[in-house]
């Protein structure tokens, strides 16, 4: 990402956000909520059931049961109350509101699996925690409840290779910070903590640090990242997700579908689609389905093309809002 395009960026990111708009086919009128919740202003998704009448706290805890574990690095951080808090902040643009009952929790199952299976998908992240998980546990896979039950073990990238700090004129480098990954949709690099900052109008440029440092911040800018495409004319996860995205003729050509498979796309491109059955790829839908069960909605709704394996990357590799690379 250049200079420019990250100020483009920015700016199709709001505008997009603000436009935000029910599934495709679809002619609501916005209207003023009568429930009292957190909607500010007419939208066509207030009065539909919040994500707190949806997702308790129970829920929170069973989808991330492990993570104040001994062996996790983010003990204490990561919190229902925290996320119900940035959460609310969307709700006014369909996260988490869009659709029915049932598409309403196949959100945020999918939300909660790419942010919860995150640390699986890059060593950084996750190596350290799998030994000692292995070691302290007698097994990964048994005792512990599963790799499955480990989402939300981390903030922060535990050992940074660099600073993350490249050259760029909108957002440069503020003296002494480090821009290695963080949150739980994990940030990487200066021009990535500038866009985001601005969306979620948090100063992160100069202070990156509040993404480990404030679960609601944290949890905040992986919706926005969520909610917010990364480029002119392309979908964000969540229309993709909810079914406002319609593919292009490239896209078809590209094995790129409407599903969780073609979300993934968006948020990780060729990390994990496209090589086709890894197991980065296989662990976030393993957990997305183990998601949909815990909240009652069962994997057998998972729905259409649930793989990336042979799509080709919507952005082929290079330094995204959630690239390590």
């Amino acid at each position: 990402m250049g200079g420019r395009w990250a100020a483009a960026v920015a700016v199709v990111a709001l505008l997009v956000a603000a436009a935000a708009g029910p599934a495709v086919g679809k002619k609501e009128k916005e209207k003023m909520c009568d429930k009292g919740w957190e909607c500010r202003g007419p939208s066509v998704y207030c009065c539909n059931a919040t994500i707190m009448d949806l997702f308790q706290v129970y829920q929170f805890e069973n989808l991330f049961s492990n993570r104040n574990a001994p062996v996790a690095h983010a003990v204490g951080f990561w919190d229902y109350q925290a996320f119900i808090t940035a959460a609310a902040l969307f709700e006014p643009l369909g996260f988490g509101t869009t659709g029915g009952k049932q598409m309403q929790m196949k959100e945020i199952a999918a939300f909660s699996a790419t942010s919860g299976a995150r640390p699986h998908v890059s060593n950084p992240y996750s190596e350290t925690l799998i030994n000692q998980i292995q070691s302290e546990t007698r097994g990964y896979g048994v005792a512990a409840g599963g790799p499955l039950a480990w989402g939300l073990c981390y903030n922060r990238e535990m050992s940074p290779s660099q600073d993350y700090c490249a050259e760029n004129s909108d957002y440069p480098c503020s003296p002494g910070a480090l821009y290695y990954g963080r949150g739980a949709l994990p940030v990487y690099w200066n021009y990535n903590y500038g866009v985001i900052g601005e969306g979620i109008k948090a100063d992160l440029l100069n202070h990156p640090e509040y993404l480990e440092q404030n679960a609601t911040l944290a949890f905040q800018a992986a919706i926005w990242r969520w909610m917010t495409p990364m480029k002119k004319k392309q979908p964000s996860a969540h229309d993709v997700f909810v079914g406002n995205w319609k593919p292009t003729k490239n896209d078809t050509l590209s094995k790129r579908w409407p599903g969780f498979g073609a979300t993934m796309n968006v948020l990780y491109g060729d990390q994990v689609c496209g090589q086709g059955y890894i197991d980065s790829m296989n662990n976030i839908i393993s957990h997305y389905q183990f998601y949909l069960d815990l909240m009652g909605v069962g994997r057998q709704y998972s729905g259409d093309n649930l793989d990336c394996a042979e799509q080709l990357a919507i952005n082929p590799s290079g330094k995204d809002a959630t690239s390590s690379s």
